[in-house]
């Protein structure tokens, strides 16, 4: 007779990078509604009367934080799923929010504490995650699902 150990289950320091998927999948709810908001509001006529490259910059962003909010929720899912895709798609989810926050620290008129304390946090997740990512065994051990 032989005992197999059981399957790792999503814990531990896991847990800590699917509270930063969330995170961030509630930050693009947020960012979708405010963008989206002004569709609905009975002075969306006012939206259209904007400039050109200030209406191509507001649809822009609207297209980002959609794109964000399908690939981070598609992140969860195969999280949640223990999906041997994971490891590869979250680094590059972690690159991809690296990115977004060096765009919004270069481009956006966001005050710049603000911008500086959302790049070093993704710099730091993407630092110290994505090497967990690539190298743990437990990651190797937890997502092995097809």
């Amino acid at each position: 007779m032989s005992i197999t150990s059981p399957e790792p289950r999503l814990g531990g320091w896991l847990l800590l990078p699917l509270a930063w998927l969330i995170l961030t999948l509630l930050t693009s709810t947020l960012a979708l509604a405010m963008y989206s908001s002004a569709l609905f509001n009975p002075s969306w006529r006012h939206l259209l009367g904007q400039s050109q490259p200030l209406l191509m910059q507001w649809g822009l962003s609207l297209a980002t934080s959609l794109l964000v909010w399908l690939y981070s929720a598609w992140v969860t899912w195969i999280f949640c799923q223990r999906s041997r895709r994971l490891p590869r798609h979250y680094i590059i989810w972690l690159l991809l929010t690296l990115a977004l926050a060096l765009k919004t620290f270069a481009f956006s008129p966001v005050a710049d504490g603000a911008a500086v304390r959302s790049l070093l946090i993704s710099l730091l997740a993407a630092a110290a995650l994505a090497p967990y990512f690539r190298r743990s065994q437990r990651v190797k051990a937890t997502f092995i699902a097809p």
